[in-house]
């Protein structure tokens, strides 16, 4: 029987030596003023099974700044939501009161779509 090897020591490959260097990771985002970023706000219903949701795009913020605000918007929206990637979800259909919070912060802000 051959003797048992250490799982967390074996490795089958790895290319340029450690990997564990994390900042490399990290996506670099600058955090832009509101007054730079332009704001679109769409409500839809596509592969959500019929519920409506409120899709906000075009944010450049660090995801921890993205976070905070998605919490302030749905404190004032009164629903739940989430973040995928750069944009937020937030449940039912919000668009005009969105549109007048962002605008209140200072964005730039359109309402897209049909």
């Amino acid at each position: 029987m051959s003797p048992k090897r250490n799982q967390s020591k074996s490795m089958a490959y790895q290319e340029f030596g450690n990997n564990t260097n994390s900042e490399a990771l990290e996506r670099g985002v600058a955090d832009l003023p509101p007054q730079q970023q332009n704001i679109r706000i769409q409500a839809t219903r596509s592969g959500r099974k019929g519920k409506t949701v409120t899709v906000m795009t075009g944010f450049q913020h660090s995801p921890d700044s993205l976070n905070k605000l998605l919490k302030q918007l749905k404190n004032k929206c009164g629903s739940g939501g989430t973040m995928k990637d750069d944009t937020l979800e937030i449940q039912g259909d919000h668009r005009d009161k969105l549109l007048e919070i962002l605008g209140d912060l200072g964005y730039k802000v359109k309402i897209s779509g049909g």
